[in-house]
């Protein structure tokens, strides 16, 4: 029985359709292609073109914005394809998290401005929340938004660890419209606008980060940064409910991301472990190597199915919350299981550019950390799902 199967119904032709989709990219701009990009410092611009003709980045958005519908559980299922051909970008995750604050509660201009360019791959959007004294608590943000008599917004303040930003034409920003000292409630006082990346006083400066990805890190410092009123998405001060519209797509995105990964290793360990013989027969045939292959087959397809149930959930307005978190833990978990499993299968040769396993390892193992860590995912099932007493 396949993933289709028991997405059942016009979810798993979805998903089947947006995969074959998916392949008349992945083919074209396959593994190869990828590295030669992130080892050669360059977006890689035809991947992300060919992904805009096969209407990736239209999907999840409405028609009349420029996309092609289908929902997150589309996106979801392109970003698992991606990923298992050994093709991921974060800009894409990112891309699409990011206008679901627009989505749900943009202004129908803001939709067509911001939206549609992203829609038909005329811009791209990057996503900004994350600073130096406010990474996993991001209410202790600090960037701050500033209205002017004319009512423009001047932005001051430093986020890092922005992924794509080069890449990016259009930046959505969380920042703090009231500083935490003016607010008796922390969740006040945040708010989301879209920012140019052109913007005079917006500066970059790229992190130097460990990882073989062609979607690079970079510190964004905003001086004196000039932000017109309508590109604030929603009311002034409630961002912090438009982060979290935000944040659950970008759980079920990065379980796609480590799910997808999780099974590019797998195969790979699997085709070397039927062919490798060392004592006579294929390496494959002993359990010390066959169980933790099988094991991970059985946590990888696990978290799929968690991630399309949150998937789905979202895409019918319920409440995915747990679904999501639980999607992102079990899918990293699942993930770097699978990945030290295809290591333990090569020996030496994984570490070998020829067979390109260990390149692999440092991403899934980020996504046990980032975009949030697995500890505050625990404790946001212990305390809204299990009703245990706040742990932090």
């Amino acid at each position: 029985m396949t993933v289709a199967d028991l997405l059942g119904g016009e979810q798993g032709e979805l998903r089947e359709a947006v995969h074959e989709a998916t392949r008349g990219v992945t083919e074209k701009y396959g593994r190869k292609y990828w590295l030669d990009c992130a080892r050669e410092d360059r977006f890689p611009d035809d991947m992300w073109q060919a992904m805009v003709d096969q209407g990736l980045l239209g999907l999840g958005v409405p028609e009349e914005y420029g996309g092609s519908g289908g929902g997150l559980l589309g996106v979801v299922a392109a970003m698992e394809a991606m990923s298992t051909a050994g093709v991921p970008l974060a800009l894409y995750l990112l891309t699409a998290f990011a206008r679901e604050a627009i989505l749900r509660h943009g202004s129908d201009d803001q939709k067509k401005r911001f939206i549609t360019p992203v829609s038909e791959g005329k811009e791209r959007m990057c996503f900004a929340i994350t600073e130096p004294n406010a990474g996993t608590n991001s209410f202790k943000m600090e960037t701050l938004a500033t209205k002017t008599k004319n009512g423009s917004y001047i932005i001051n303040g430093q986020k890092l660890f922005i992924s794509a930003a080069d890449a990016a034409e259009k930046m959505m920003v969380v920042l703090r419209t009231t500083k935490a000292s003016e607010v008796l409630d922390r969740r006040s006082g945040l708010s989301v606008m879209v920012v140019d990346t052109k913007s005079p006083g917006l500066e970059m400066q790229k992190q130097d980060i460990g990882i073989v990805m062609p979607d690079h890190q970079y510190i964004i410092y905003f001086n004196d940064v000039e932000v017109a009123e309508e590109n604030l998405i929603g009311a002034e001060g409630m961002g912090v409910r438009y982060m979290f519209d935000a944040l659950n797509p970008e759980r079920m995105l990065v379980s796609a991301w480590a799910i997808g990964l999780g099974d590019f290793a797998l195969s790979k360990a699997v085709e070397y472990a039927s062919e490798r013989a060392v004592f006579g027969k294929p390496i494959g045939a002993y359990q010390a190597l066959q169980h933790p292959l099988a094991r991970s087959r059985a946590q990888l397809d696990a978290a799929r199915l968690m991630m399309y149930t949150a998937a789905r959930i979202f895409d019918e307005g319920g409440d995915a919350g747990y679904y999501a978190n639980a999607a992102k833990l079990l899918a990293s978990e699942a993930a770097v299981a699978a990945v030290d499993a295809a290591i333990q299968t090569h020996g030496g040769y994984a570490f070998s550019d020829e067979f390109d396993v260990a390149t692999i390892w440092p991403v899934v193992r980020l996504l046990r950390i980032a975009p949030v860590n697995n500890e505050m995912v625990l404790n946001y099932i212990g305390e809204h799902v299990l009703g245990l007493p706040r742990s932090y």
